[in-house]
């Protein structure tokens, strides 16, 4: 493995790394912790090609950095801080072409200790947000200029990302609001159907899974769940299977094959066709909390919150670590989510983002 460039951040961040393969884009905070400051870097030298600060005050617990990944469509990046601010910008340039706060345009109330964190997502030339303000719980813009397509009322917003999907016979945006999970009809943000948990308050910061026709969810209060749908395009609330000890509070599991991989206290190996039952878990001190992943056909990247890369057999019978490298010693809450394009791997610590050749 060969460090292609490095580049240095002022602060840890916990957004994920967008990326293309021209293009690399960072959130990062101003010095004195005032703005948010987002960074655009050569995808292939690692020069900076441009930056869009936006003021951005307040304080949140993890720090104040953005925590959504930056959104790129169309010749644009759609960057979303903390604090509510949503900036469109030209992908090549960094010129603003719109700024909206949504804190403020939807009369967001709720105290969000962490802040907005779910990232931006873009059906159908619908740019789809979660405010969870009195006048919009999720919202639809119009990407190119920022005007409001739609607004539908409902709950203070969720921690985690929405996904939109064709399943049960009807496409829908699914995601969390703060109490429960539901799905809308990305057209009109009519509410489709609501699912409230057993269990209260879970974080909802994991991101649904479809897989085939079915819906992976996990959270830390009411474990890993799979559902199906009604010819309707409304949930089954009952689970066709669950499994308890897979209990993520930030981790979002990966399907790879017809496996679903998981971090909670230990790496979970879960068999889809089989009820979710385990067929390994692997116990490891690098992944007792959070950890990233990235799937190939036979190979797992884990990132772990203490800067180590994990290279697992995503195939074996048993866990199998093929190969670790510690990319950032002495580091520890590692949240960032990495880019892979190609055979390169894009990563932050707290100081500094690094792309990696991942070439045999």
């Amino acid at each position: 493995m060969k460090v292609l460039w490095r580049q240095p951040l002022t602060t840890r961040g916990l957004g994920g790394v967008a990326a293309t393969q021209q293009y690399v884009i960072v959130g990062d905070r101003a010095l004195n912790d005032t703005a948010d400051v987002y960074r655009c870097f050569d995808a292939r030298t690692g020069e900076e090609l441009w930056s869009v600060r936006t003021l951005a005050l307040g304080q949140l617990d993890y720090g104040n950095s953005s925590r959504a990944t930056p959104l790129i469509h169309g010749g644009r990046v759609y960057l979303f801080g903390a604090f509510g601010d949503l900036v469109c910008a030209d992908l090549a340039t960094g010129d603003v072409q719109w700024r909206v706060n949504v804190r403020d345009d939807y009369e967001v109330t709720e105290p969000l200790p962490w802040g907005f964190c779910g990232s931006p997502l873009i059906d159908e030339e619908r740019l789809i947000l979660s405010p969870g303000g009195e006048f919009g719980s999720i919202i639809a813009l119009n990407p190119i200029d920022g005007e409001e397509v739609w607004a539908t009322t409902g709950q203070p917003p969720g921690y985690g990302s929405f996904i939109v999907a064709d399943i049960g016979g009807a496409r829908q945006i699914i995601g969390h609001d703060a109490v429960s999970l539901g799905g809308w009809d990305p057209k009109s943000g009519e509410r489709l159907w609501t699912l409230t948990p057993p269990q209260p308050n879970d974080f909802n910061v994991p991101t649904p899974i479809v897989d085939r026709d079915t819906l992976i969810v996990a959270t830390e209060n009411n474990g890993t769940r799979l559902y199906r749908f009604n010819d309707d395009g409304r949930i089954d609330p009952a689970p066709e299977a669950t499994f308890a000890e897979l209990v993520p509070d930030t981790q979002t599991p990966i399907v790879v094959g017809r496996r679903l991989f998981g971090a909670s206290g230990a790496l979970y190996c879960l068999d889809l066709d089989n009820g979710l039952q385990p067929i390994w878990i692997g116990k490891d001190e690098a992944l007792h909390q959070h950890a990233s992943l990235i799937a190939a056909e036979n190979r797992l990247l884990a990132w772990t919150e203490t800067g180590e890369l994990l290279l697992i057999d995503a195939t074996a019978d048993e866990f199998t670590v093929l190969d670790r490298r510690t990319l950032f010693p002495g580091e520890n809450g590692l949240l960032s989510h990495p880019a892979i394009v190609g055979h390169t791997l894009y990563i932050r610590g707290t100081n500094e983002i690094q792309a990696l050749s991942l070439e045999p």
